[in-house]
């Protein structure tokens, strides 16, 4: 039976056809993804059902390895992914295999159960922070040349403070003025404050980290930048369960920076500082995307955050 590889159901589909020249890359890349299954003699699978901007399929290399095909809408953040994966060399990150620069495709090491670190409810909240961070340690840890294709995490974050800033002069009811100024400051001076600049994964999120054979667990969808460590953090730190649900939760989350900080090797405090620059910046564009949930809690996330960092 023929496999539909491109069912009008996939988040793909339904994110990219709203933006300006989506429909005509939608329209390209069933024949994009067979120029590459050919010149790369693939076998493909059916597509994973995630992804609200990429392509993502099983496949066969010629030998019958496993492995995965991404193809990727074009889009800032996505212009490292291949760069990044090749410095870290499967230093706790799936393997590049091959890159297709003019479609943005990346054929990568596919991870297999695949099971995220987000659904791995078997483990303990501190043990799944535990595994995050040692992973963050071995990203952290690649050698960076002097010469990459890589943004800088400053320049990137410095637009999104304008952008901030802009969103707030629409969108100023339901947001506190401090908190939102704070946001775009830190955005700002940040990235100058680093000790060192490392190659960050960008969207250190549990769901992104999967359950492999190599390693026991290995990253993926990677949006990298050159630049301050403590940017990675804030999603593992808050998405892993859902530490605001709780009474506790300043004390929960100051726990939760500590363990990274000192598993990491990172500043507790300065943690906290890049946890109140994320969330700002992540309600404001939220709140600014009419097909996203509003972020109901966003400003008293940040509040809590601001709070750890005693600013």
């Amino acid at each position: 039976m023929d496999l539909d590889l491109f069912p009008a159901s996939l988040p793909v589909v339904a994110t990219v056809q709203r933006y300006d020249g989506g429909p005509r890359w939608l329209a390209r890349l069933p024949g994009v993804v067979e120029e590459l299954r050919e010149r790369w003699s693939l076998r493909l699978g059916a597509p994973f059902n995630g992804g609200s901007c990429s392509w993502v399929a099983p496949v066969r290399l010629p030998g019958g390895d496993p492995a995965v095909l991404k193809v990727t809408w074009p889009h800032r953040e996505a212009m490292g992914e291949a760069e990044g994966l090749r410095l870290w060399d499967g230093r706790g990150a799936v393997r590049l295999y091959r890159e297709d620069r003019d479609h943005l495709a990346v054929l990568v090491e596919r991870c297999e159960p695949g099971t995220t670190l987000a659904d791995a409810e078997q483990l303990s909240p501190d043990r799944r922070l535990l595994i995050g961070a040692q992973l963050l340690y071995e990203l952290w840890s690649a050698p960076v040349p002097e010469q990459t294709g890589l943004e800088r995490l400053g320049e990137v974050t410095g637009v999104w403070a304008d952008l901030v800033e802009q969103r707030m002069e629409r969108l100023k009811p339901g947001f506190d003025p401090w908190l939102v100024a704070l946001g775009a400051r830190l955005l700002r001076e940040l990235p100058t404050g680093a000790q060192r600049a490392v190659i960050v994964h960008g969207d250190f999120n549990p769901g992104n980290i999967l359950a492999a054979q190599r390693k026991p667990w290995l990253v993926i969808d990677a949006k990298p930048m050159l630049g301050d460590a403590g940017y990675d953090v804030w999603p593992l730190i808050s998405q892993i369960d859902d530490p605001f649900a709780r009474a506790d939760a300043a004390r929960l989350l100051a726990e939760r920076m500590t363990l990274i900080a000192d598993m990491a090797g990172q500043d507790a405090r300065r943690l906290a500082a890049w946890c109140v620059a994320r969330e700002v910046e992540a309600a404001l564009w939220l709140a600014e995307h009419p097909h996203t949930p509003f972020p109901v809690g966003s400003m008293e996330r940040a509040r809590l955050f601001a709070q750890l960092a005693e600013l």
